[in-house]
């Protein structure tokens, strides 16, 4: 089902995109799919170059508040790692405008379809590196939520997760309360790491000798805990409770004591809450299993915190 924010575009707008953006011509393009937010192209340029063009959702479209200017966020992701973390494969960025963005296309499929501990193990490695690369305040860029200290930030990360779903009416288990009873676990987080965030199998590229080939769609990241991080990689499950997880074993991090297994907790509430609100904006109807489905996930943390 084609999210109600991806644009719905031709060959021609892309031919468009790609002549303002770099002076070219094309000579062929098809949509990609596999994401729910942005549309994404493979275009093939007129001189034998594939690029990915992705086009942000319409202006007319509702999005949660954190989606704000998610296309410059993705470059400016991609151009701090290129910077702080060269070697970890991230696209190049070719051209980009608040409603676009052109980048060089990296070799290799999603690990949603082939899987790999070569590349799971990979992946943490990258992220540790990624992970040096400090920022100068913690949260979001722009004017989403942000903060001088890591609990500041993650509590109005959470406060407008809450308000958008307040918004869209989708129900969420009763959060009061729930960032500032873990306030001092929170400040234990003293500098604010470059955050991917969304490290599902579908931003992770593999090769076919099952290396990691890329890290896609950065336009979500963030600065504060590296352990934000570790959660996606495990989508749905504790990734503490997995020791035997490549990621782990390429990320090699100290062991989870009692702080970071709480923070932990803390960011998969923050994940489920996400996902939850997010599924109207989606055009996922809440009688489909999915909202129930994650409910549960997030009052299994909730109980357990």
């Amino acid at each position: 089902m084609r999210s109600p924010t991806q644009p719905v575009l031709s060959e021609t707008d892309i031919a468009a995109i790609v002549s303002r953006g770099l002076g070219a011509g094309l000579a062929g393009a098809e949509e990609l799919s596999g994401g729910t937010f942005a549309s994404v192209w493979r275009a093939d340029l007129a001189d034998g170059r594939p690029v990915v063009v992705k086009v942000a959702p319409p202006a007319t479209a509702r999005l949660l508040r954190y989606e704000a200017g998610l296309i410059p966020a993705e470059a400016d992701y991609f151009a701090s790692v290129a910077a702080g973390a060269p070697g970890v494969p991230v696209p190049e960025v070719l051209a980009v405008e608040p409603g676009w963005i052109i980048t060089s296309m990296l070799p290799g499929s999603p690990l949603a379809g082939h899987d790999s501990v070569r590349a799971r193990t990979e992946l943490g490695a990258a992220i540790r590196r990624v992970h040096t690369i400090t920022g100068r305040h913690f949260g979001y860029t722009g004017e989403r939520a942000r903060g001088d200290d890591w609990p500041t930030a993650f509590a109005a990360i959470i406060d407008d997760l809450r308000a958008d779903a307040a918004d869209w009416d989708v129900p969420l288990p009763a959060l009061d309360g729930v960032v500032a009873r873990h306030h001092d676990v929170l400040a234990a987080v003293t500098r604010p790491a470059l955050l991917h965030f969304d490290l599902w199998d579908g931003n992770v590229l593999v090769g076919p000798d099952g290396a990691l080939t890329g890290l896609v769609d950065g336009e979500r990241h963030l600065y504060g805990d590296p352990l934000l991080d570790f959660v996606s990689p495990a989508l749905f499950h504790r990734i503490e409770e997995v020791p035997d997880h490549p990621f782990l074993a390429g990320y090699q991090p100290e062991p989870f004591d009692d702080s970071a297994r709480v923070r932990l907790a803390l960011y998969r509430v923050h994940l489920y809450t996400l996902m939850i609100a997010e599924g109207p904006s989606r055009g996922i109807e809440r009688a489909d299993g999915r909202h129930d489905y994650l409910t549960g996930l997030l009052e299994r943390e909730l109980a357990d915190l």
